[in-house]
C-alpha cells in the first residue's frame, strides 16, 4: 500500500522566508488526508492544510495529532510547537529535520569560538543601537543598555496608545492575576518566540545556542526574537489593549499576524540570521 503522504522533493519545499505565518489550533484533531494533512475542529470544521506552506503550527489545548501528520509535517520540514491556551506559554516544539547541516555547523563553530562569538553578540546589539559604537562596550554592559532601552520602549508604548503601564510583572502560575497589557504581552511574544523558532530550525540553525542569552532552552530564539519585538509583539499588544479589554490573547494573536505581515518578518528574519555569521573576525 503507498504511503498516505508522500514525501515532497527537497527542491519543491518552499524557503523558511516564503512560507505563511504560524496557525494556531485548539480541541481538535490534525491527521493525513491524501497529499497534505487537514484539521478536524471539536465544532465540526474540517480544514485541509497545505503542510509544506507552512512556517509552523502552534498546537493549543485539547489538540490531538496522528502519527502520520507528525511525520508529514517532518517531511515538510515544517515545526510542530505546543503552546498553553491562546499562546500564554510556549512549552515545546518538535525538532524539524533540515536537509543540510552547513548552517548548524556553522553556528556550533561560531558559539564555541570566544572571540567570533563575541562579534556576533555585537552585531546583535548593533542592529539594537545603530548610532552608537558597540565596540567600546563589554557584552554586559551592551546588556544594561538593552534593559534601559526595553524599558524605556514599554514607557513609550504605554503613552503612544494610552495604555497604562506599571512594569513587566505577571505569574506563570495564574495568568489572570497580571493586568492586560501583560497578558497582551505574554500572548503576543510567545507567538513570536514559536514563529521565530520555525524560521531558525527550518534554516538549520540552533535554537539551543545563543549570543547573548544563555539560559533556557531558546536563548538563541530569544536573541533573534528580541530584534523584531519593537516593530511586532509591542505594537500588537498596546494597540489591542487600546482597543478593549475583551478577548485579549485572542485578538493579539490577530493583530500580531498583521504586524509580522506588514513588516515582512519573514524575510527580514532569514536575511539577519545569514548576514550575521558572515565576514566574521
Amino acid at each position: 500500500m503507498p504511503p498516505l503522504f508522500e514525501k515532497p522533493s527537497i527542491n519543491s519545499l518552499p524557503l523558511a522566508r516564503d512560507r505563511w505565518t504560524p496557525i494556531y489550533f485548539e480541541h481538535g484533531r490534525i491527521e493525513v488526508d491524501d497529499s497534505s494533512i487537514k484539521w478536524i475542529g471539536a465544532d465540526g470544521l474540517v480544514c485541509h492544510l497545505p503542510v509544506a506552506t507552512l512556517s509552523c503550527l502552534l498546537l493549543g489545548p485539547g489538540v490531538s495529532v496522528t502519527h502520520a501528520a507528525v511525520k508529514a509535517c517532518a517531511d515538510s520540514n515544517t515545526p510542530l510547537a505546543w503552546v498553553g491556551e491562546d499562546c500564554l506559554r510556549f512549552y515545546a516544539f518538535g525538532i524539524t529535520p533540515t536537509h543540510d547541516n552547513s548552517n548548524a555547523r556553522l553556528h556550533a563553530q561560531v558559539w564555541a569560538d570566544k572571540k567570533k562569538h563575541t562579534a556576533v553578540g555585537r552585531r546583535m546589539f548593533k542592529l539594537r543601537f545603530p548610532d552608537i559604537d558597540v565596540g567600546k562596550y563589554s557584552i554586559k554592559e551592551l546588556r544594561g543598555m538593552e534593559g534601559a532601552r526595553v524599558r524605556a520602549l514599554y514607557g513609550e508604548f504605554g503613552r503612544k496608545y494610552g495604555v497604562t503601564w506599571k512594569g513587566r510583572d505577571y505569574n506563570t502560575s495564574n495568568w489572570n492575576l497580571a493586568d492586560s497589557i501583560n497578558r497582551a504581552l505574554s500572548a503576543a511574544n510567545a507567538s513570536l518566540y514559536a514563529v521565530t523558532y520555525a524560521i531558525c530550525s527550518s534554516m538549520g540553525f540552533l535554537p539551543a545556542l545563543g549570543f547573548v542569552h544563555a539560559a533556557g532552552t531558546l536563548p538563541f530564539v530569544y536573541d533573534m526574537a528580541d530584534l523584531f519585538k519593537p516593530e511586532t509583539t509591542l505594537p500588537a499588544a498596546f494597540g489591542t489593549v487600546a482597543q478593549s479589554q475583551a478577548d485579549i490573547e485572542s485578538r493579539v494573536r490577530v493583530c500580531l499576524k498583521k504586524h509580522l505581515e506588514e513588516s515582512h518578518f519573514m524575510t527580514r528574519m532569514a536575511k539577519t540570521l545569514s548576514e550575521l555569521f558572515i565576514d566574521l573576525p
